[in-house]
């Protein structure tokens, strides 16, 4: 699944292209993929022009002048691809990024009057929904979602929503979306290892000061791989068409298992924490 850094370096590449441009056709190739009625595309998406590309936690909101909004999940496969008089394209790196449009895996088209966005998903998973702009914090997908972590102080409701689960393990905590939203299992190790926790720890053996200490970290982590333009894990590239290099700059222990410790040399182990493949330093990192 993607999380913050990808999908925010997806978003700044749509807000770039799309916005003022004028949607003037819509080409529906997988029903699943656009979950809302065909009335509605009709009525509120054709024709609307982009006004801005926004992000709430892994999730892109399209915003038109119609006062609706396309809420956006790539899901693990999802891609955009734009065609005109620039070519780019960001999401899952395969064929479908350079080869002929449309292909297999192309779900949904925007038809633009100087070009094309080309929706492909492999897995079928991602999807897209419209919403009245202004219902959007409301909805199923948004209402429950933790803070941002880059783009607000998200101090008090941090620390707030993860006392909520007292005996959680502090892994399985920052990956809960209603906790604080973006972090995966890239970004979520990555933090537990500046911050010296193990994964397992549970919340209530963690003070206050530890727990910001430790958003402190995934806020640092998060601004690296954003900074970088992602994580190189097959999953996300660059606006341009480069793949993201967090891994291969910044990680000190997710994929890198049997390595040495960039902190104080012991050896990475991998374990299961959370139900989630977990790097760790045992040594820089003890379970209390």
């Amino acid at each position: 699944m993607p999380e913050l850094p990808e999908v925010e370096t997806v978003r700044r590449g749509l807000d770039r292209i799309l916005v003022g441009k004028q949607i003037l056709s819509v080409d529906v190739l997988n029903d699943k993929t656009l979950q809302f009625a065909h009335t509605d595309l009709n009525t509120f998406v054709i024709g609307a022009k982009v006004v801005a590309v926004r992000r709430r936690a892994k999730m892109l909101i399209i915003d038109l002048d119609s006062d609706y909004s396309l809420l956006v999940h790539l899901k693990m496969t999802g891609q955009m691809v734009w065609r005109g008089a620039e070519s780019w394209a960001a999401g899952h790196p395969n064929d479908s990024m350079v080869g002929d449009l449309p292909d297999r895996t192309t779900r949904i088209i925007f038809n633009f009057d100087d070009g094309q966005l080309f929706f492909n998903d492999q897995r079928k998973f991602g999807w897209i929904r419209l919403y009245p702009t202004n219902t959007l914090s409301d909805t199923p997908e948004l209402a429950k979602l933790g803070p941002e972590p880059l783009t607000s102080d998200p101090t008090i409701s941090f620390l707030r929503r993860i006392r909520r689960h007292p005996r959680t393990s502090i892994k399985a905590a920052i990956l809960n979306q209603q906790v604080i939203v973006g972090v995966g299992n890239i970004y979520a190790d990555e933090s537990l290892w500046l911050a010296k926790v193990h994964p397992q720890t549970r919340v209530e053996g963690l003070s206050d000061d530890e727990l910001l200490h430790l958003l402190e970290c995934i806020q640092k982590s998060l601004q690296a791989g954003l900074n970088s333009g992602g994580s190189t894990m097959r999953n996300y590239v660059r606006v341009d068409g480069t793949r993201g290099n967090y891994l291969d700059k910044f990680a000190h222990v997710y994929g890198r298992e049997g390595e040495p410790c960039d902190r104080c040399g012991h050896e990475i182990i991998k374990i299961k924490v959370a139900g989630r493949g977990t790097h760790i330093c045992p040594n820089c990192q003890k379970l209390r």
